[in-house]
């Protein structure tokens, strides 16, 4: 394989990992369910995945490589920790209609 190619490649596995986590912390739709779903532990593996391939192809990267991995890991972990301070979002005021329906009827009098 070309250097290229590798570089390609390379480029394109980050790229993967990051939009991953990404949608693990909720920032992007799932694209099987279309909904925002939320699971930090599986961004913060993602995050660690990367970091572990930081450590590993340090060295061995060129100018442009290192570059996007240590500004995708930058954005990321910055995400993650916004992502943590986010205030659970409360659930929306149940209407009088809806408490209506949910209450059980009475016996008829007779």
């Amino acid at each position: 394989m070309s250097n290229n190619t590798n570089e390609n490649l390379f480029q394109g596995l980050v790229i993967s990992l990051a939009a991953a986590a990404m949608q693990h912390m909720g920032k992007t739709l799932n694209p099987v369910t279309q909904k925002i779903e939320k699971n930090l532990q599986a961004a913060q593996g993602t995050i660690d995945m990367l970091d572990m391939l930081a450590a590993k192809t340090s060295g061995n990267l060129n100018e442009a490589e290192g570059k996007l991995l240590k500004n995708i890991l930058a954005e990321l972990k910055l995400n993650y920790v916004e992502t943590l301070n986010e205030k659970p979002a409360e659930p929306p005021a149940e209407k009088p209609a809806e408490a209506a329906a949910e209450k059980p009827a009475e016996p008829p009098s007779a």
